[in-house]
């Protein structure tokens, strides 16, 4: 079992989740069972597979679970550029969220990257 808490990666994807989770509470409120919902839990996901994965003994089931915080992120992605589109977010959040969940993604690929390349990472 590994310690999730280790990984920066998991650290600056729960902080991305808080960003997300302040965002979404300026949202309409016909938005509740809607976008706030999705776009949290895309973004609460991410961290959440990080962490299901180290809880695995098999590096094959935590890669599988990286893979599944990858997919997150790409939904999360879109959400942005929805979010932006309806002009729930101004030009600079969207910025700063997209700048904050891209650098999850590489992350999550050069973790992804180095489990198959060496195994066992914790």
């Amino acid at each position: 079992m590994k310690d999730f808490h280790k990984l920066k990666v998991w650290e600056k994807a729960h902080k991305l989740t808080l960003l997300i989770y302040l965002l979404t509470r300026k949202f309409p409120k016909d938005e509740l069972y809607g976008l706030t919902s999705q776009m949290r839990r895309a973004s609460s996901s991410i961290p959440t597979n990080i962490a299901e994965g180290c809880g695995h003994n098999s590096q094959a089931e935590f890669n599988r679970f990286l893979h599944l915080a990858m997919g997150s992120s790409s939904e999360l992605e879109y959400q942005l550029i929805l979010t932006h589109d309806l002009e729930y977010m101004d030009d600079e959040m969207y910025l700063i969220l997209s700048t904050e969940l891209n650098e999850v993604r590489r992350m999550l690929n050069s973790l992804i990257q180095k489990v198959k390349r060496d195994g066992e990472i914790l």
